[in-house]
């Protein structure tokens, strides 16, 4: 071999792509059917029941969460709902605020507001929103408290489902499901009375006088309540929830996350109370698998950051249990961030969350200053469509119009109409109306003039709307024209 060949050899070998190393991921193992392979469903996870101060505080804020999902709906304001968001009659009402199509960038500014505290949160404490008020998460440990009262521990629970069925599996099962029933019709009905008045709702679907698009959405609202906290759970979380997979965009070093102090606790392995883990070359990890038994998503924190973490700090507590008993200092897992694992300064202010803060300070100044300037009342003008114009018996060109005008406020009030622009204009039709709270009101009318009045065969007019009772202090102008014959 020539050293050309040996250098062309060499230069080969350089080049050659670095290999980068695979991790085995552990799969269902297949099982064999019918002339089709197929794969082991997920396992089911048995949530083991434990108590500290992390659950002691989610159980209180799931307990706020779902007293004011029952109650808000049954609040009234001025004799009416204080809550509602009516679809069929396209009105939204919120204590004194009633919003209408035309207002929709506040519901807009409302989500835009909603969606940067979560980023500003996500940021700072990571996925507490899922641990500890999303509803997918208060409505499964409510419905695991349903199994832990009737069918008793996890233990207990994998026994008795493994067992053949009998007297005992089948009534303690069937009242599982009743009340997990129940409970999801009683939700339902709850999130459909914030769309159509609930009291009545409550009457007519208990003594079957509900119309059937109202009786077909609360039993598909609970019929996903049911499937989602009784059976897929976790699934919803990791495999169906966006939240899970672009939380990590918010993630930084400064997050606080539940984290387990790998430095601390390894290596892990059982031993007796009495023995120093130090001698035994072992970190405070007694590998009791705790953590796991206790998660709803059924991972193990011990494996770092994963996104199926909800941030529950359920084995925060299970772990600070064992370390006590150990006699070990807790915190072995804990809500801290990387760089306080890494011995690192934390850094809890820093831009991002600043960029966050700002954001939702200004959106909050616009949002309050747009429900501040808003006029309580609008007017829509609908011309009519078989003729622009038209001669009356008078000689005059006469223009029609219905005028749908808007009571966006809670109460009733007296307005009168006039409009601009035209010399000598006369109104045909009421000038002065009263309009219910959060009502609209039609009215026809008509505007004649002479023909020796009209400079342009079209003339910009304003349509004013002033509010002379209870109190006058609402003006609205909305513009138009006006058409001369030709």
């Amino acid at each position: 071999m020539t050293s050309e060949q040996e250098a062309k050899k060499a230069q080969a070998k350089t080049e050659q792509p670095v290999r980068i190393p695979v991790k085995n991921v552990k799969v269902h193992p297949a099982k064999k059917g019918k002339g089709v392979e197929e794969y082991k469903p997920r396992d089911q996870i048995y949530v083991r029941k434990v108590t500290g101060f992390f659950q002691t505080l989610r159980r209180k804020m799931n307990f706020v969460f779902l007293f004011m999902f029952a109650i808000l709906p049954w609040l009234t304001y001025n004799g009416n709902q204080a809550i509602l968001f009516d679809i069929a009659e396209q009105r939204f009402t919120l204590w004194g605020l009633t919003l209408w199509p035309q207002d929709l960038t506040l519901l807009a500014w409302l989500f835009m507001l909603a969606a940067f505290l979560l980023f500003f949160v996500t940021t700072f404490l990571g996925r507490v929103w899922c641990g500890y008020m999303c509803p997918q998460t208060v409505w499964t440990f409510i419905f695991i408290w349903f199994e832990e009262k009737i069918e008793g521990t996890a233990n207990q629970r994998k026994r008795l489902d493994a067992q053949k069925m009998d007297a005992n599996k089948f009534w303690r099962k069937a009242l599982k499901h009743f009340c997990w029933l129940f409970f999801a019709l009683l939700t339902a009905l709850t999130f459909v009375g914030y769309f159509t008045p609930i009291a009545e709702l409550f009457i007519d679907f208990f003594t079957f006088n509900a119309s059937m698009a109202a009786a077909l959405t609360v039993i598909f609202f609970a019929f996903c309540t049911y499937g989602n906290a009784g059976w897929m759970r976790e699934v919803m979380c990791l495999h169906m929830c966006p939240y899970a997979r672009f939380q990590s965009a918010m993630f930084d070093k400064d997050t606080v996350t539940v984290t387990y102090d790998f430095h601390r606790g390894e290596s892990r392995g059982p031993r007796s109370r009495k023995k120093d883990p130090k001698e035994l070359g072992l970190g405070d990890c007694i590998d009791c698998n705790l953590c796991v038994q206790v998660c709803p998503t059924g991972i193990d924190i011990r494996n770092g950051l994963q996104y199926e973490c909800i941030n529950c700090g359920a084995c925060v507590d299970a772990c600070d249990g064992v370390m006590d008993k150990m006699g070990y200092e807790k915190g072995l897992i804990r809500y801290t961030t990387e760089h306080d694992l890494e011995g690192k300064k934390v850094h809890l202010v820093r831009s991002k969350l600043i960029g966050y803060g700002i954001v939702l300070v200004i959106m909050t100044a616009l949002l309050g200053w747009e429900i501040s300037n808003r006029v309580p009342v609008g007017l829509d003008i609908i011309r009519d469509r078989n003729a622009l114009a038209r001669e009356n018996i008078n000689g005059e060109v006469e223009n029609v119009y219905t005028l749908k005008i808007l009571n966006k406020s809670q109460t009733d009030n007296v307005y009168r109409l006039s409009v601009k622009g035209l010399e000598n204009a006369r109104w045909i039709g009421d000038q002065e109306v009263l309009i219910k709270g959060a009502a609209v009101y039609t009215l026809p009318i008509s505007i004649a003039v002479d023909p020796y009045d009209l400079k342009a065969y079209m003339t910009e007019i304003t349509f004013v709307i002033e509010q002379v009772e209870p109190e006058a202090d609402v003006v609205f102008e909305h513009e138009s024209r006006f058409f001369n014959k030709r």
